[in-house]
């Protein structure tokens, strides 16, 4: 007989708690909301929209000149009107410079020297050459006058007469030939010596003592052209470039004001000497040279001036002020022409009015100010406000 169970051991123990059910389901959660978060990332880098890489251009204002109270006004340089750069007529070996920047040289005075011991040389040859013939010619005319003497005693031949007058001749014409070489010869011992061209002062040194110098390039990069280049001060005037729109009211002897970049409390007079009879199709302008009358040590070559043309009071004309802009910038569609503006690393199309072509530039009539950034050769896809990239930048 089977003894009966201990139910009193059986019993509920409620201090553990249960195991819960979504602790195996978290590690899942996470990677799921990482996995979510790269395809995110990965869908916004691949399908956002991306910068463009353009090229641009620039849009230029033209004009060298303005209106101003007193008349029209226009920037430019000063130049020499007789300026040279003074080279050798022989290629040789510098042996000597006589001067230096600033240094006032006259007309004809020597300013370098060339090796010369080759041309000495020949000089004397040449010259001892003639002292041969001189020496023949003298012996030629006693035998000749000798053979007079016996053909007029019927002592000697006829042909023996007319022999010694033919050497004679010869000998003539051998010492011209020799008097020619002689010639040759001192003008290449005379161009060993380089000389002011004119009364001036020598700006710059382009070559130095020991240099080779040549009339033209002719020994590649250690040959020099030019010895010194020089200037007549006396003749600076200033050339500017006027804007053709103004350019009928500027006219040959008309008075104008100078001022210096380096001294703009100066001003100097100036006289217009000559309106260049030629447009600059690229700038739209006309150069204008004008003298200045108020001669100044302060004034040099090459600086920076503006010039003030007097008016005397007649009226101004209005100018209309022009926008270049490169040819590949230009757009045509069914809306016209229009042009691709690059701002803040976006894109802008704006419509324009297309002018005449100057060279690889076309001319824009109005809203285009001057300074902008345009795309060259955009693409057809290009949409307003598209990010961009400048090639280069």
């Amino acid at each position: 007989m089977n003894a009966p169970s201990d139910l009193s051991a059986l019993k509920i123990d409620r201090d553990t708690p249960p195991p819960s059910r979504g602790a195996g389901r978290r590690p899942v959660v996470l990677l799921v909301l990482a996995l979510l978060a790269v395809l995110a990332a990965f869908a916004y880098f691949r399908l956002a929209p991306h910068a463009t890489s353009v090229q641009v251009g620039l849009a230029e204002a033209t004009g060298g000149g303005s209106l101003s109270g007193s008349g029209i006004t226009a920037n430019g340089y000063v130049v020499a009107r007789t300026k040279a750069s003074v080279s050798a007529k022989i290629l040789g070996r510098m042996a000597s410079l006589a001067v230096t920047e600033g240094s006032l040289v006259k007309e004809g005075e020597v300013i370098a020297r060339i090796e010369d011991s080759d041309y000495q040389a020949a000089l004397a040859a040449a010259r001892a050459n003639l002292g041969q013939f001189e020496a023949q010619i003298r012996q030629a005319r006693q035998d000749l006058q000798r053979t007079q003497s016996l053909r007029a005693q019927n002592l000697v031949a006829q042909a023996d007469l007319e022999n010694a007058q033919t050497k004679l001749d010869v000998l003539v014409a051998q010492r011209s030939g020799a008097q020619a070489q002689v010639k040759v010869a001192e003008a290449s011992l005379e161009n060993t010596l380089v000389r002011a061209p004119f009364a001036g002062t020598v700006l710059r040194k382009d070559a130095e003592v020991g240099e080779i110098v040549a009339p033209s390039s002719a020994g590649g990069g250690l040959t020099r052209t030019s010895i010194v280049t020089m200037a007549d001060l006396r003749t600076l005037e200033v050339e500017v470039d006027v804007n053709e729109a103004y350019i009928a009211q500027v006219r040959g002897g008309q008075s104008a004001r100078i001022t210096l970049d380096a001294y703009p409390d100066t001003s100097f007079a100036g006289r217009v000497r000559q309106v260049v009879p030629t447009a600059d199709r690229q700038k739209a302008t006309v150069l204008v040279k004008v003298s200045i009358l108020d001669h100044d040590s302060r004034i040099l070559p090459e600086m920076g001036a503006k010039v003030v043309f007097e008016s005397n009071g007649a009226p101004h004309a209005t100018a209309v002020r022009r926008v270049l802009v490169p040819a590949a910038a230009v757009v045509q569609g069914g809306s016209g022409a229009a042009v691709w503006v690059v701002e803040s690393e976006k894109v802008r199309r704006i419509n324009v009015d297309v002018g005449a072509t100057r060279g690889e530039q076309v001319e824009i009539r109005q809203v285009l100010a001057g300074g902008e950034s345009l795309v060259l050769h955009p693409a057809a896809t290009l949409r307003d406000g598209a990010r961009v990239k400048v090639e280069g930048r």
